[in-house]
């Protein structure tokens, strides 16, 4: 940890707690120059959500956050970093043994970068989602620190161990459980207790999905889940096709094997989360000879917004980098996660739902708050260490809360610049310069 130590002297640990905007920073500019990425018709719905609140809009500014955090102190050190570490991209999902962990579950933006970048976005994000849910200051920042706590003790703790129990280290509901109050711990099993109850999708079937003219046929529920107009139909089909044929070459053979054991038998669009809306995204529904269900879902992968700062992405494919990011970072992923390339551009795959287990923060009184920030803490240092030199972090990171401290102060001074930022996109729509719908 010595060498960690040695970095103290070239960006003293206090210089994270500075938040200056960058001469000239426009946050709505780096929005606008996304936006050709995306499909139009969207794009309303897009802003639309980001209106909600600056929460909503900080999820939806992941690309604004990259370039603040390039003009940042960082050490140098880099790790596979999530690229939007918010509170609200963690949850429980089953593992391929049909056990549910908590972990980081979004990885779109995934990249090699500055391992500061996720911290600072996860942190910022706890001291907004308090503000949201009306909890004085003081719980907002304690949240705050005490989530760079439990990373900074996690990284400390994983640099003594060997890279094999880092490897297998994993957090289930059974960790989770025991960080919350009596109260919110019981909702919370029974919570878990009834996703691993209804993991696959037969237990999706019945809700998302219909039988017409005596086929089964994915269930309309517009605006969010709909079948393309008549017009469109015919490219929309074609495209699923190539997806779909690209898609299987990428999967592990055993993988390959099980795959194979279904065919698609329709395939609809879905809008996604705050942060996705805008590229295409679709779901498959799969069928086996014996009529079992398989939800597939595909989205849309485009170039991270890391990439302008941290470097361009080593992988051809972008859904390519987020599929290989994700395995690298999470404790166990998706037995059918895999990716393709089609007329639309690149994209990656896995199961639509498989007993996730969303947390629904607008809920968290200042307790639970606090104890999933723990939570995200512990992961993300188990992510960081698995990719990046943890000795060399726990180090830089020391015994002490003088770091903690400065993440806090960090955080709450990018909460007050999210707030401003939000205040620009309310003024631009009701301008008429920028579009959005609810």
């Amino acid at each position: 940890m010595s060498d960690g130590r040695a970095l103290r002297k070239q960006v003293p640990r206090a210089a994270h707690a500075v938040w200056a905007p960058p001469a000239g920073r426009d946050a709505l500019a780096i929005l606008r120059a996304r936006d050709e990425l995306y499909d139009p018709e969207l794009l309303p719905i897009r802003y639309g959500r980001m209106l909600a609140s600056p929460f909503a809009f900080y999820r939806g500014a992941a690309a604004v956050m990259a370039a603040d955090l390039s003009e940042s102190a960082a050490t140098g050190l880099r790790v596979q970093a999530c690229g939007d570490c918010d509170v609200k991209n963690f949850g429980g999902f089953a593992t391929p043994e049909r056990n549910v962990v908590f972990d980081i579950n979004d990885f779109d933006e995934t990249l090699p970068g500055p391992w500061e970048w996720d911290l600072k976005r996860l942190a910022a994000s706890f001291v907004l989602a308090a503000r949201e849910n009306g909890l004085p200051e003081e719980d907002a920042l304690e949240t705050a620190s005490s989530c760079v706590l439990a990373y900074r003790r996690g990284v400390r703790g994983f640099a003594k161990q060997a890279p094999l129990d880092v490897w297998y280290a994993r957090f289930d509901e059974s960790d989770f459980l025991k960080l919350l109050p009596q109260e919110p711990r019981a909702r919370a099993e029974e919570r878990a207790e009834r996703a691993a109850a209804q993991r696959g999708s037969e237990f999706d079937y019945p809700r998302l999905a219909e039988i017409v003219g005596g086929e089964p046929r994915i269930r309309d529920d517009p605006p969010l889940i709909f079948h393309p107009e008549k017009a469109q139909a015919p490219a929309f089909e074609s495209m699923v096709r190539e997806v779909l044929a690209t898609y299987r070459h990428t999967l592990e053979d055993d993988r390959r094997v099980l795959f194979d054991r279904y065919r698609c038998v329709d395939a609809a669009v879905k809008v996604v989360g705050i942060g996705s809306v805008g590229t295409r995204c679709w779901i498959a529904l799969m069928m086996s000879e014996n009529e079992g269900p398989l939800f597939l879902q595909f989205k849309q992968a485009l170039a991270s917004v890391m990439e302008p700062y941290a470097g361009e992405s080593r992988y051809p494919n972008h859904g390519q980098r987020v599929v290989n990011g994700q395995r690298l970072v999470q404790a166990a992923s998706d037995i059918f996660l895999g990716w393709a390339k089609g007329p639309a551009g690149d994209f990656y795959a896995r199961q639509l739902r498989d007993a996730k287990v969303s947390p629904r923060i607008e809920t968290f009184d200042a307790p639970m708050l606090l104890a999933f920030a723990q939570a995200c803490g512990w992961n993300l240092a188990r992510a960081h260490a698995k990719t990046g030199d943890a000795a060399a972090i726990g180090g830089y990171l020391g015994k002490g809360d003088a770091f903690d401290r400065a993440i806090a102060q960090f955080a709450r001074a990018y909460a007050d610049q999210t707030q401003s930022d939000y205040e620009r996109l309310r003024e631009a729509v009701e301008a008429g310069t920028i579009v959005a719908t609810p």
